[in-house]
């Protein structure tokens, strides 16, 4: 990999994780032991991974049972929709490793 490419990499990846700094820790790290951090990593993932489409649909209703822009929500849940899943599937595939990858809102909310 030459000087030009891992730059463009390593700022692509600044780029991309700077905005997750803003969000609270993923629900799984307040478990005590390692075990149920790895089984709360690994449901977390999964759910994330399976289930983060779920946004594209529940973020413009929200918007709109709000009285906010439904446009606004449609975008939001797009861009929630693909960072929730992409992340469910980090999650989901570093689950052994106990580090967090905060998602937007605590991932897929299904309450």
């Amino acid at each position: 990999m030459t000087k030009k490419n891992l730059v463009i990499c390593l700022t692509l990846l600044a780029v991309l994780i700077t905005p997750t700094l803003a969000f609270a820790a993923s629900p799984w790290t307040e478990k005590s032991t390692y075990t149920e951090r790895l089984a709360g990593k690994l449901e977390f993932g999964l759910t994330n991974t399976l289930l983060g489409w779920v946004d594209l649909f529940a973020e413009p209703n929200k918007a709109a049972n709000e009285g906010k822009n439904v446009w606004g929500g449609l975008g939001k849940g797009l861009i929630d929709t693909v960072v929730n899943t992409v992340g469910g599937a980090f999650h989901l595939v570093t689950f052994p490793i106990p580090v967090d990858i905060p998602l937007p809102e605590n991932g897929v909310d299904l309450s």
